[in-house]
């Protein structure tokens, strides 16, 4: 049995196996329980085939763990060698083979570890130990808070408006200011509009839409410029307004023959409510080839120079719409009724009838002619007076309705009236008849005049009683 210990021992080693003489510290280590036992059996001698067979196959599992084990914490060492050439593996080891299809990195910058040292991946806060810098939160982040933020400031940013898109925005603004005649409520309106650098403009096409229309709208954009100077635009705002319009004045002429004069009264009447400078006509002297031009210029200057204290030329557009106070309104019909039994111009009169532009108060006009025919002496100012309510009845001018209110209120009046004129019914009743007979009133309105029956005197012996 000795000799048999003595043979094993002295034999070659397999492979896998290890000598114990070789590494004493490895021999001393202990791996398992049956390893001390397979000692024990080793000391003692006693050994069976089976039991030797057993020890060796195990022998070579041990050593197989540890070659895995070494290889794994240095795959360098394992994988390339000292020259950069890659080492041959060990044939019988499975790690020892290098297959072409393994994905695995064989580049020595580890298997399986993680990514840029743990500071990569989804889900991860990075390296140990960084500082990361404060960042401003950006409302486009999806995880933008806007509670967490404070307070949030809006802001409306609205698009400057083109210049070929302003007339179509600006002239709805100017007419439905034509029709309420509010000047705040155009500020207000503009005030949300970006007009931009072409903001003169708007005076412009303001002054061009009223030049088309009537003697009142050129009063409100008279008004309108007034009021919109020193808040929306400035005097060289307005001066830039109007040297466009005159330059304009040759098509302007084509739509309305008296464009230059109207212009002239505009500059004069912005120039007296401070909207243009004082110095204005100055920049022109000697510089206006335009014929046009020129005499919109004069107008102006002609308008100023009457004027010997600048003051505001509020009748430079007449006195007209139902804007001016109702006394106003009754002294200009009796200018205008005055200057017609002088002139006897029929056409003169409907022109200033139609530029008071008040229809609803032409009742006042037929009032106050019917009384002048009454207080006037002699048979022609009723023939005149009947021409022109004819003339005006046939122009449609005045209605059937403002006729007869015009006619009653003098019915009404008439007792009154008959004590300054004594023969104030018979005068009414001959007037009546001829309008009547020229077809300027209508029958019924012809009964409705009053007439005062005669009185008759008997004589001295009946005591003076009248005789009904």
């Amino acid at each position: 049995m000795a000799t048999e210990v003595d043979t094993w021992s002295s034999a070659p080693l397999a492979d896998g196996m290890l000598s114990l003489d070789g590494n004493p510290a490895e021999a001393s280590h202990p791996y398992s329980d049956d390893e001390d036992a397979l000692n024990e059996v080793e000391v003692n001698g006693n050994w069976t085939p089976q039991e030797k067979a057993l020890h060796e196959a195990r022998l070579k599992a041990k050593a197989k763990r540890r070659l895995r084990k070494s290889s794994s914490r240095n795959s360098t060492s394992e994988s390339f060698s000292e020259s950069g050439e890659l080492a041959p593996g060990d044939p019988n080891s499975p790690k020892g083979k290098v297959s072409t299809n393994d994905r695995k990195s064989r580049t020595g910058k580890g298997r399986g570890l993680p990514k840029k040292g743990g500071a990569g991946g989804k889900g991860v806060w990075g390296a140990a130990g960084m500082v990361y810098e404060v960042e401003e939160p950006d409302v486009r982040d999806p995880n933008y808070d806007e509670s967490s933020q404070g307070d949030t400031v809006y802001a409306t940013v609205v698009p400057e408006v083109d210049e070929k898109e302003l007339e179509k925005m600006v002239n709805p603004i100017v007419q439905e200011y034509f029709e309420h005649g509010d000047t705040k409520e155009v500020e207000m309106l503009l005030k949300e509009l970006n007009l931009g650098p072409h903001k003169y403009e708007f005076s412009s096409f303001a002054v061009s839409l009223s030049l088309e229309g009537k003697a009142s709208h050129r009063e409100l954009t008279s008004r309108l410029l007034s009021d919109l100077s020193g808040k929306m635009l400035s005097q060289n705002d307005m001066g830039r307004a109007f040297d466009k319009i005159l330059k304009e004045l040759p098509d302007l002429i084509l739509d309305t023959p008296e464009a230059p004069q109207m212009l002239g009264q505009f500059i004069a009447r912005a120039i007296a409510d401070h909207v243009l400078p004082m110095s204005f006509l100055d920049c022109y002297k000697g510089k206006v080839d335009c014929d046009h031009a020129r005499v919109a210029l004069d107008r102006a200057a002609v308008l100023l120079t009457m004027k010997r204290e600048m003051v505001r030329l509020d009748n430079v557009w007449g006195v007209g719409g139902g804007l001016r106070p109702v006394k106003h309104l009754v002294k200009e019909m009796n200018l205008l009724l005055k200057e017609y039994l002088i002139s006897g111009e029929v056409s003169e009169a409907e022109h200033c009838l139609r530029d008071l532009e008040v229809p609803h108060f032409h009742h006042e006009l037929v009032y106050e002619a019917v009384v002048m025919v009454l207080e006037s002496k002699g048979e022609s100012a009723s023939h005149m007076m009947m021409k022109l309510l004819q003339s005006l009845w046939k122009t449609g001018l005045i209605t059937v309705d403002q006729m007869n209110r015009g006619f009653q209120r003098v019915f009404d009046e008439l007792p009154e009236i008959s004590l300054d004129v004594p023969h104030a019914h018979s005068i009414m009743e001959t007037f009546v008849d001829l309008c009547y007979q020229e077809a300027v009133i209508t029958k019924q309105l012809r009964d409705a005049c009053p007439s005062r029956g005669r009185k008759r005197f008997v004589s001295e012996g009946d005591g003076g009683l009248i005789k009904n």
